[in-house]
């Protein structure tokens, strides 16, 4: 076991943005840890000033678990991996070490589900909750705007094998999450078949899935390139998803209202990127 692998991270703490089973009360919240950089190139990404730009910092995979169990001390309810695909070996080693030295916390995989089964089943019995943001139902989508190939034959498999490890969402008597899957979902503007084969890949594989639909959508980073989607959501567009959603039976999770959106985008030039979004 190597103490000394490096993986950086932009930015740790407790984050209060996430849905409500996954922060706690105020003065709980979710104990994420950004990672930098990914395997998508997603021309509207919120945080691509870590995802593209590689803002961060490199640390040590013992420093990434006390970083972990010092979040655990701060009374978050979970550990919450954002974008860890391409981390998976050191994360893996990290966990073992933190697990060794007293973390009890649900640890939560949260990622764009773009990855191997083989690495989701490298973390089994380490992950509790997994977390995956089902984004394209359509391939061709996926590649025009992330930059990824055959995005469904990754992400179906990858998903069925969460499913598989945890099950569905198992909550407390404090209603936060301890164990399953949430699968999240963004609608993109003048994509709305896209969303619409993507939920209904989701009820394919299992319509009692908790699924979370998001409304959180900005035109961020280089979506300006790309007219059709260099604007919010509509209204109108937003129902039509959620109508589909309900028809299709995935009645189990979320719907994020749009004035949310706004205050959920980071910036990880500040200490703490989601000052707006936290409440003490």
């Amino acid at each position: 076991m190597n103490f000394y692998q490096k993986v950086k991270i932009a930015w740790f703490g407790k984050h209060f943005g996430e849905e409500p089973p996954l922060v706690g009360k105020k003065h709980q919240g979710s104990g994420t840890i950004f990672f930098s950089s990914c395997h998508f190139r997603c021309v509207f990404c919120q945080n691509y000033q870590i995802s593209q730009e590689g803002i961060g910092q490199n640390y040590s995979v013992g420093q990434l678990a006390e970083m972990m169990l010092r979040l655990q001390k701060d009374s978050a309810v979970n550990i919450n991996l954002v974008s860890p695909t391409i981390w998976w070996q050191e994360i893996k080693t990290a966990l073992i070490i933190a697990k060794e030295k007293g973390l009890t916390i649900p640890i939560v995989w949260n990622s764009n589900a773009y990855e191997s089964v083989h690495i989701i089943q490298e973390m089994k019995n380490l992950i509790d909750i997994y977390l995956p943001d089902f984004k394209y139902g359509i391939d061709l989508v996926g590649q025009k705007y992330s930059g990824v190939k055959n995005y469904t034959q990754f992400a179906i498999p990858a998903i069925r094998e969460m499913l598989k490890q945890v099950g569905h969402l198992l909550l407390d008597d404090n209603n936060l999450a301890m164990r399953g899957l949430i699968v999240r979902h963004l609608i993109l503007p003048n994509n709305l078949n896209n969303s619409f084969k993507a939920l209904a890949i989701l009820a394919d594989i299992d319509a009692n899935l908790a699924v979370s639909l998001m409304n959180q959508y900005n035109p961020l980073y280089r979506a300006a390139d790309y007219s059709e989607i260099n604007r919010k959501l509509s209204d109108e567009e937003f129902e039509k998803v959620f109508r589909h959603l309900l028809d299709l039976g995935l009645e189990n999770g979320w719907v994020q209202e749009q004035e949310s959106g706004q205050s959920l985008i980071p910036d990880f030039t500040k200490q703490n990127p989601f000052y707006k979004s936290v409440t003490k």
